[in-house]
């Protein structure tokens, strides 16, 4: 069927991929400008990943123009690219839900599309999902193609290298796609360069390159060495950076081009769709991070992921809070430790940023270690350091930090060393959704020998517990704290170490204790207000370490009250577990008549939303751990005055 374009933008007429196919090359070039221009007014509306995105407009479009997708498949890479793909994917009246509760993924999801074929929204993973795909694919006898799109940053993981030695070995048809935007690993050269990867990747040079491989078997030795000499001269002549670190993990390597070609993109995609077989392909695409979007271009970092904006200034409409993030208190502590201890150095994994390490590193830039994206180099790369005297903050948002927890045992706490891990993001997250969320570190740190764990309450909590940490030095201490806005205490002056393993009480009741651990203990003391207003009078204590646990606390807890509540925002299998397991130890469980209740998060996967949303649907806001408090006292011998006072 053919639209009369001339009546609305390209756009409008775009409700699935096949409708690209009706479009010329040139259109295509239009259509790009209406997709960047709509993809910087959703993103100004609804927050989210912006600067990849713009950068992949050309190559999302070519792609799904030159592919019969969903047929043949796109893996995309993290997801942070993926708003483009979305719109043209039949989503873009959704695309003002991005983000919130009920609306569109920040990232790729198998639920949510056909078009989305692997969910992702950790680094790294696309090259061993298509590997794995095209593997599957052929022992089915299909004949779809599978294409991964990866960044330059996602390729400093291991896991990328990984995929594509395995790919090298299996020869499966399959092409990777490099998008450069940041680190050139090879200069591109223009027109020239995308014509002659035009002519490296056309159906004739292939057919040509197959026939002179067969023939060159029948050739007699010192005949077949020059045929096999010459090809590659030949090669390198066209590209020469054919001889790559990719080539000889055996791919075959086309690039760099230019990625905002489209018309380039469109005719090396099609020849390398329609070309023979000769297994895994890498295509090297250059592209500009941010493109079309003045103001990325001034802080490409601030606008990878930006909050609510103005498209006119730029500016953030994000409101102002008095009270400082947590990661902001964290970076400043971290300074004014460092002005003091030469010994103090700072690790990140490609994350100075979002985990406030930005201010070290002006500060302090020999200092300062951005490893990449690749955690598990950072955990052992710490460990090292550790060994001869430094030490080192690994600064790593808690789902990221999972990666790495093979090193964190085998390489840091078997060896007891005093590395210092600092766990950002550590709970819900909100929008980002469950791929980012630090549900599971307390679950997955305290089942580990010689680690201390701690998580404070407030700002002013947080700035002693990273000053513990500078000054203990017999093993490995973890501290885990939320994102966002902080509690808005003031922060005291001195900094002073804490005790290890010791909580306290912070209000002193009867018949109920409330032990909380992190940052619901705010929530908790709203709820003590709230029924102290009834005249009943509830204990409230910060457990500060959920490793090792204030045991005299815990007990005294538990033996002077007829229920106690554990709280946490972490999964099952943690703090709250922790707490009953020594408990359990002290035979004290079977023999006090006893009320226990542990709030944790659910024991599913929390969808996107706000923070807030999330914690409410989770149960640990004030009005349910307030219902969990009048559900106890409506069982307990509470006399019926309260009792009625309640409701």
């Amino acid at each position: 069927m053919t639209n009369d374009f001339s009546k609305k933008s390209l756009l409008d007429f775009i409700e699935s991929p096949n409708d690209l196919k009706e479009l010329t090359l040139e259109q295509l070039v239009l259509l790009s400008k209406e997709l960047r221009s709509e993809l910087i007014d959703i993103v100004s509306k609804t927050g989210g990943h912006l600067g990849a995105g713009l950068g992949v407009i050309e190559l999302t479009i070519a792609l799904h123009y030159v592919f019969n997708t969903p047929d043949d498949k796109l893996i995309w890479d993290v997801g942070h690219q993926t708003y483009p793909h979305k719109i043209l994917t039949g989503r873009r009246k959704k695309m003002n839900s991005l983000r919130q509760k009920g609306g569109i993924s920040g990232f790729l999801k198998r639920s949510e599309s056909i078009y989305d074929h692997f969910g992702a929204g950790h680094s790294s993973t696309s090259i061993s999902a298509a590997l794995g795909m095209a593997v599957a694919r052929d022992k089915l006898k299909k004949k779809n193609k599978i294409v991964a799109v990866i960044g330059d940053g996602a390729m400093s993981a291991g896991m990328a290298y990984e995929g594509m030695n395995n790919a090298g070995i299996i020869k499966s048809d399959m092409i990777i796609i490099l998008n450069d935007n940041d680190m050139s690993i090879a200069p591109a050269v223009g027109a020239l360069s995308d014509y002659l990867s035009n002519v490296v990747s056309s159906r004739p040079f292939n057919t040509v390159r197959e026939i002179a491989k067969q023939m060159i078997d029948f050739f007699p030795k010192e005949i077949s060495q020059t045929a096999k000499r010459a090809e590659n001269l030949a090669r390198n002549i066209l590209n020469k950076y054919e001889s790559t670190i990719f080539s000889q993990m055996g791919m075959f390597y086309l690039g760099p081009i230019d990625g905002h070609d489209v018309n380039s993109l469109v005719k090396i995609l099609q020849n390398l769709k329609d070309g023979p077989n000769h297994g895994p392909v890498l295509l090297h695409v250059v592209t500009e991070k941010g493109r079309g979007h003045p103001f990325s271009k001034v802080s490409e970092e601030k606008y990878h992921a930006v909050s609510k904006f103005s498209v006119v200034t730029g500016s953030s409409l994000k409101s102002v809070s008095n009270a400082p993030t947590y990661t902001e208190v964290f970076s400043e502590t971290l300074c004014k430790l460092a002005e003091k201890d030469k010994k103090v150095v700072a690790i990140t994994a490609a994350m100075p940023s979002g985990t406030g390490l930005n201010n070290f590193k002006r500060k302090y830039q020999e200092r300062f270690f951005d490893v990449g994206i690749a955690e598990q180099h950072a955990v052992t790369f710490a460990a090292g350091m550790a060994t001869e005297g430094l030490k080192p903050f690994v600064a790593i948002y808690s789902t990221f930090l999972q990666r790495a927890y093979d090193q964190i045992i085998h390489d840091v706490v078997i060896q007891n060393l005093p590395v210092k891990f600092m766990m950002d993001r550590a709970g819900l997250v909100g929008a980002d959704g469950p791929t980012h969320a630090g549900s599971f570190d307390l679950a997955y740190l305290l089942c580990l020998p010689n680690v201390i764990v701690m998580a404070p309450s407030d700002e002013n909590e947080l700035s002693k517990m990273i000053f513990t940490a500078s000054n203990y030095d017999d093993g490995p201490i973890f501290c885990r704290y939320p994102r966002g806005e902080a509690e808005g205490v003031q922060i005291e002056d001195k900094l002073v170490s804490l005790e290890i393993g010791k909580g306290k009480i912070i209000k002193k009741g009867k018949q109920i204790a409330i032990l909380s651990i992190g940052t619901r203990l705010t929530e908790v003391l709203k709820v003590y207000e709230h029924l102290k207003s009834d005249g009943i009078l509830i204990t409230v204590a910060d457990a500060r370490f959920a490793k090792p646990i204030d045991t005299d606390l815990l007990k005294n807890l538990f033996l002077n009250h007829d229920a106690l509540i554990l709280i946490e925002e972490g999964s099952s299998g943690g703090f709250s577990s922790h707490c009953l397991n020594y408990l359990s130890s002290e035979n004290l469980l079977g023999k006090e008549s006893k009320l226990i209740k542990c709030l944790t998060l659910p024991d599913f996967f929390q969808d996107q939303g706000s923070q807030k949303d999330q914690l409410t649907d989770a149960k640990l806001d004030k009005d349910g751990i307030l219902y969990e408090v009048k559900s106890i006292i409506s069982k307990l011998n509470i006399n019926n005055e309260l009792k009625n006072k309640i409701g």
